[in-house]
């Protein structure tokens, strides 16, 4: 089937014809690492499951569509399977919706699939099912990215903030900020550039590593809203409170420099490739232990603990004085992922 014209989309890439079934055979379907995937059938037939089917779902709107480490494509795998992994689960299928605008290069919308279709493979998950819709030029960003993803519970440990109780402790895998920072250098609104790279990855290794360990209460991966905000959620969950340490927490100096010329606080930008844990006071060393024998979590640290004497997440600075992290309402950087 000869490729159209022009090598960009049009609205009839969306209509149901030949060009559809070109974009989809010819572009999308090739790049998606799974051989077997059926374009014919409407819906996926997936073996019976061996476990406790666990599902999410997730949407894309990044802004740049690449970015320094990664991009949307990538972002949309390793977003989706690391909701499932702190959920103790492991990622088996996705399914893929794409939205794109009249008028996207081609060319790009390829280079993007193939770079799904490879997080995917690393990950050791299948796209197993997908629709594509094409909008009239200015109603999308080049390409939103909409995906669901099926794993089964690998825990035998109950998972939840509301296991969480006085003394345990929080942990992080490694720097935080690193993606939000990233996707703001790359859109060079403020004149700023930078070397630093997007932590967007997967977190299985960092959440396999952990099974086992009775003292794991929790887990999640800090994306929108950062740290402090996942600390919110606990702290409303539970009505305890959480102290973290100011000097434990790891930061990049290229995300604190941004943040101190920019008036941002590192603690709420967006990380993609972190995992905040709470665990037990027992059971923290070991959980440290294990993660940073990971390449992924070598810069992992105890940063906190979960409190009784109040119920808000105050930080504890480098001063020793402490500061209330309140609530995030406004958004400083939409469009983070």
């Amino acid at each position: 089937m000869s490729a159209p014209d022009a090598g960009l989309i049009q609205l009839c890439h969306g209509n149901g014809g030949r060009l559809m079934r070109w974009l989809i055979e010819e572009v999308i379907v090739p790049a998606l690492a799974n051989p077997m995937l059926d374009t014919q059938l409407d819906a996926a037939m997936l073996p019976a499951f061996t476990g406790l089917p666990v599902i999410t779902t997730d949407g894309f709107t990044v802004q740049p569509l690449e970015f320094p480490g990664g991009d949307i494509g990538s972002l949309a795998v390793h977003g989706t399977i690391n909701d499932l992994a702190v959920a103790g689960a492991e990622p088996l299928y996705l399914a893929l919706n794409l939205f794109i605008e009249e008028g996207f290069e081609i060319s790009r919308l390829g280079r993007l699939m193939v770079s799904l279709g490879q997080a995917a493979k690393l990950a050791g998950v299948m796209v197993v099912a997908g629709d594509t819709k094409v909008l009239p030029r200015g109603q999308c960003g080049g390409l939103y990215l909409a995906t669901t993803g099926v794993g089964t519970r690998t825990f035998t440990t109950p998972l939840g903030m509301n296991y969480s109780r006085p003394g345990d402790k929080v942990l992080v895998s490694g720097a935080i900020g690193d993606h939000g920072t990233a996707v703001m250098l790359a859109r060079e609104q403020f004149g700023l550039s930078g070397s630093l790279l997007s932590d967007s990855a997967s977190v299985l290794p960092l959440t396999r590593a952990l099974q086992g360990l009775p003292g794991v209460r929790f887990m999640r991966d800090p994306t929108r809203g950062g740290l402090a905000t996942v600390a919110h959620e606990v702290c409303q969950a539970t009505g305890l409170g959480i102290t973290l340490w100011q000097d434990a927490i790891p930061v990049s100096d290229q995300v604190q420099g941004v943040c101190e010329l920019l008036g941002y606080d590192p603690y709420y930008l967006a990380c993609e490739g972190r995992v905040m844990a709470i665990v037990s006071a027992t059971d923290a060393p070991a959980a440290l232990e294990r993660w940073r024998g990971l390449s992924a979590g070598s810069g992992a640290a105890i940063v906190g603990e979960i409190q009784s004497t109040h119920s808000r997440v105050v930080l504890r600075t480098d001063y020793g004085g402490e500061r209330i992290l309140e609530e995030l309402e406004d958004d400083p950087l939409p469009r983070i992922c």
